[in-house]
């Protein structure tokens, strides 16, 4: 076997990661807790999950249901184009998970943070790997947190993706701070500074400008989390080294891709992972935004100048959101260019719950970890506004985690 060489990893970070095209199709990836009526308190097996998805059928409009290591129940969607259409897919599937899980007594939780003590669940090799490579400090981030992950596309042309690159960055502690919704004694989104702080190699925010440059130099110099001969975890070395040494090739390269996360994650799509888990009838908020502010060119002008001296304050984003004055003022301006854009991208029906988070939220300078914190913890702690779906009705065994 070759030894694979450093020109091979910048044409593959090139031709796959930032592979290019024109823009416009929107994916969404959806994390919720799964939380029994009757216990609300206790952590629901996965394999009671299971049974009632595989009981369920697939979801009609094609999502992809996964579970994350705690249980967490994963949507996937396929990409559409305009955040019109992802949002009417989700939120199809959404519906058909809700109604079958309902049948059980369980319902889906959307919240950064589960208050719940959290239970490992997984048993595939990747996942008991990546449990040894964190050690406990990431249990919590594999079984105790969700978020919700837009994917945008890299760009047009190389010049595009450079600077929707660039763009998503200065963006990605607006949106945190926006949408902040897992509050601790000290932080907003809890859920962002556990996985800030993890492995900062690995989870922290990537920088440089140029983006095929950036994403290379960042997975070169990142610890190698496992080798899947064996499934031997935490090896010791970084990926750089690991090529100066010994004979990975493009296959260990796109795995070891896979197990980088930063808040910005190039994957032939720009997958946004900054924003935490939201509930109905919220969640398709940062979808209209982020697609809103990234792919309408008014908008991405606008959201540039406004969003830039937030850039690289991630710790003001998850500590204190938008009572910040530096992120409260370009989440203002930010939802304000994607309010006027969103009828330029065929989504008006996405405009009143744009429109009614910002006045709840973004012009009070608040999120929903403000709410969260004043009031015990519901999966349907709010209300629904005009053109979303609206949660069930709240009954006495909803539940009430202190």
């Amino acid at each position: 076997m070759s030894r694979l060489t450093i020109d091979e990893v910048y044409e593959h970070v090139k031709g796959v990661c930032f592979k290019t095209g024109p823009p416009g199709l929107v994916g969404v990836e959806t994390e919720w807790f799964v939380v029994d009526r009757n216990a609300p308190s206790r952590s629901v097996p996965v394999s009671r999950v299971r049974a009632v998805m595989e009981a369920a059928g697939p979801p009609p409009a094609g999502s992809r249901v996964t579970y994350e290591p705690g249980g967490q129940l994963e949507l996937s969607s396929a990409p559409r184009r305009g955040p019109a259409a992802a949002h009417a897919a989700v939120a199809r599937d959404i519906a058909h998970v809700t109604a079958h899980l309902a049948k059980e007594d369980l319902v889906l939780d959307g919240r950064g943070a589960d208050p719940r003590p959290p239970v490992f669940q997984a048993t595939a090799g990747r996942y008991r790997c990546m449990r040894e490579y964190f050690g406990e400090h990431g249990l919590r981030m594999m079984c105790g947190t969700a978020s919700l992950q837009v994917c945008l596309d890299i760009g047009a042309d190389d010049a595009d993706a450079a600077r929707r690159w660039r763009l998503a960055h200065a963006l990605g502690p607006v949106l945190a701070a926006a949408f902040a919704n897992s509050p601790g004694p000290s932080a907003r989104s809890g859920r962002q500074v556990v996985w800030e702080t993890l492995d900062p190699g690995r989870t922290a925010a990537v920088g440089g400008d140029d983006p095929v440059e950036a994403w290379v130099r960042y997975a070169l110099d990142a610890q190698v989390m496992l080798i899947r001969d064996g499934w031997r975890a935490a090896p010791g070395m970084t990926f750089r080294e690991w090529m100066a040494t010994g004979r990975p090739d493009l296959g260990d390269l796109s795995y070891h891709l896979s197990t980088l996360f930063p808040p910005v994650r190039p994957q032939g799509w720009l997958e946004l992972r900054m924003i935490d888990a939201l509930p109905e009838p919220y969640w398709p908020v940062p979808v209209a935004v982020a697609a809103a502010l990234l792919d309408d060119p008014v908008a991405a002008d606008l959201a540039a100048e406004a969003a830039e001296p937030a850039r690289g304050r991630w710790r003001q984003a998850a500590r204190d959101a938008l009572t910040d004055p530096v992120l409260g003022r370009a989440a203002r301006r930010c939802f304000a260019a994607a309010l006027d854009a969103l009828p330029r991208l065929g989504a008006d029906a996405l405009v009143p719950a744009v429109d009614a988070y910002a006045g709840r939220f973004v012009e009070r300078g608040r999120c929903p970890a403000d709410e969260r914190a004043g009031h015990p913890p519901k999966p349907d702690v709010f209300t629904a506004v005009p053109g979303t779906a609206s949660p069930a009705p709240a009954t006495e065994e909803e539940p009430t985690w202190t």
